[in-house]
């Protein structure tokens, strides 16, 4: 028996493989349409994902989740969020420059 994999569930997994590597404990996880932005996050754990980032490239679900995950440790986009964004995922800027474009 063939198990089709959704890109819903292929996102909900690549949220997990990085809360697991930066050792983030995801509580909640929901994707669903949201108007105004790509996500949001709550200090309970609770995860919110756009449901049109499904549509996008996988390195641009990469920087919206380690976004959002970093912000469970890092609640602001100071110099220390900044720096972390770049260990992860290298030159972001050039991935949310991309994302803003959709």
């Amino acid at each position: 028996m063939n198990e089709v994999i959704t890109a819903k569930d292929a996102f909900k997994q690549r949220v997990h493989e990085w809360a697991a590597k930066l050792d983030v404990e995801v509580v909640w996880l929901g994707v669903r349409p949201m108007r105004h932005k790509w996500a949001s996050c709550s200090t309970n754990g609770h995860l919110n994902f756009n449901s049109d980032l499904l549509d996008l490239e996988t390195d641009l679900w990469d920087y919206v989740i380690v976004h959002e995950l970093l912000h469970f440790s890092v609640p602001n986009h100071g110099k220390l969020w900044k720096s972390l964004m770049r260990a992860h995922l290298g030159d972001w800027e050039a991935l949310e420059f991309r994302l803003r474009g959709n």
